[in-house]
Formats: C-alpha cells, sequence, structure tokens
C-alpha cells in the first residue's frame, strides 16, 4: 500500500528527525565502554577545565532535543579551544517538553550521559560532534565529566576504574602524577590537570610511553 504524497511530506521530517537521533545516539554509545585516563585522553578530540556558566534546553531545526550547555574555559590541555566561552549541544532535553500540539515529548538526555549543572566546575573529555548533527558530549559519556568538589576530581563513578589497567615507562611521570594510578575515589585536581598536561604535552600516548 503506497501512501498519499502529502502524508510522505508529513512524515518526512519525523522520520529524518529519529534517523539523526538513533545516528547520535549510536555514535556517542560507541565510546560509552570503561575507559581509563589513557583512553579518555586519547578518544577526546579537546579537554577543557572550567565553570559552567549556563545550561538550557530546546529543539533544533531538525527536530532533535538538545541540551545547550556553556563553559568558561579556564585552562584546554587538548584541542583547539582557547580561553573563554564553549558552548555546544548535548542530544536530549533536561526535563520532558509541553508540545503546542498538547503532545509532550519525552526524550530527555539518556541516562548515561552527563548531567550539567550551572556554576559546578568541570574537566571535560569532549569527543567529536557527531558527523550529522553537530551534537556533541563526553568520551566515555559521564566518565568523561569530572567535577571539582573541595579541590578534588571525580566523574560520576567516583572514578572507578580511571586510573587502572595503565602501563607507563619508568621515569616518565613526577612522583605526585605516578602516584594517582592504582589510587580510588576523588583525586587532587591540580595534579590530575598537571598529569593530563603532561600526557598531552610530551605526546606520551603518541610515543608509547604511556598505554
Amino acid at each position: 500500500m503506497k501512501l498519499p504524497k502529502l502524508c510522505m511530506r508529513l512524515l518526512a521530517p519525523a522520520a529524518m528527525a529519529l534517523i539523526l537521533m538513533v545516528a547520535t545516539i549510536h555514535d556517542a554509545r560507541a565510546s560509552a565502554e570503561q575507559q581509563n585516563i589513557v583512553q579518555l585522553i586519547a578518544s577526546s578530540q579537546s579537554i577543557v577545565a572550567g565553570t559552567v556558566t549556563k545550561v538550557s534546553d530546546g529543539i533544533d531545526a531538525n527536530g532533535l532535543p538538545y541540551t545547550e550547555v556553556t563553559i568558561a574555559v579556564g585552562v584546554s590541555p587538548k584541542g583547539k579551544i582557547g580561553h573563554g566561552d564553549y558552548t555546544f549541544r548535548q542530544f536530549g532535553l533536561l526535563k520532558p517538553r509541553k508540545l503546542p500540539n498538547g503532545h509532550t515529548l519525552l526524550m530527555v538526555t539518556p541516562a548515561e550521559f552527563p548531567r550539567w549543572h550551572e556554576n559546578e566546575y568541570v574537566v571535560a573529555f569532549l569527543y567529536h560532534p557527531a558527523a550529522k548533527t553537530g551534537l556533541q558530549t563526553t568520551a566515555g559519556l559521564a566518565q568523561g565529566k569530572l567535577v571539582m568538589v573541595n579541590n578534588k576530581l571525580a566523574n560520576q563513578f567516583e572514578n572507578a576504574g580511571l586510573f587502572d589497567n595503565v602501563k607507563i615507562a619508568p621515569g616518565v611521570l613526577p612522583a605526585a602524577e605516578q602516584k594517582l594510578f592504582g589510587s580510588r575515589g576523588p583525586v587532587e585536581g591540580e595534579t590530575l590537570l598537571s598529569l593530563i598536561n603532561h600526557i598531552v604535552q610530551g605526546q606520551l600516548i603518541e610515543k608509547g610511553k604511556i598505554k
């Protein structure tokens, strides 16, 4: 049975939004398996540290729900993001939204994605934007967003596995950074940022000195 052309035209935007939604979630979830600090650094397009200044949500021109996040970047150990505001959109709404037609859009941010809150200081390992939608989230999803509390950084999982299964060449890291490996729970923020910067700037992953 063939659908009338009018019906096809009406269905096309919704179908396209669904296709883009599935592609975006699939792309992001591809990085969701447990990752340690070396894997997060390697799979990140950019790494930024700064304060979340604004969080809002909406629906884009393709019908995709998004959460928009702005970070006042203070430090960017990896990538081309400089100091100042960096804004990106992550898939999903902050909460269900009532539409003009009376229906409720329930496509909130998936549970394994990070949640963002204004005024929190974060270190974000940003995965590359989705090819078809431009939506972006963190490498490893919630693993790749660390929040600073009392000068210590931790992700949603209290850094479980973050410093496990890493091989380091002798003498490559200062003692304070070396001590992070095998640790559990929140870690001193300044030391972790120093470690990230050391790994990136020294190209330790590329040189095979840490893996």
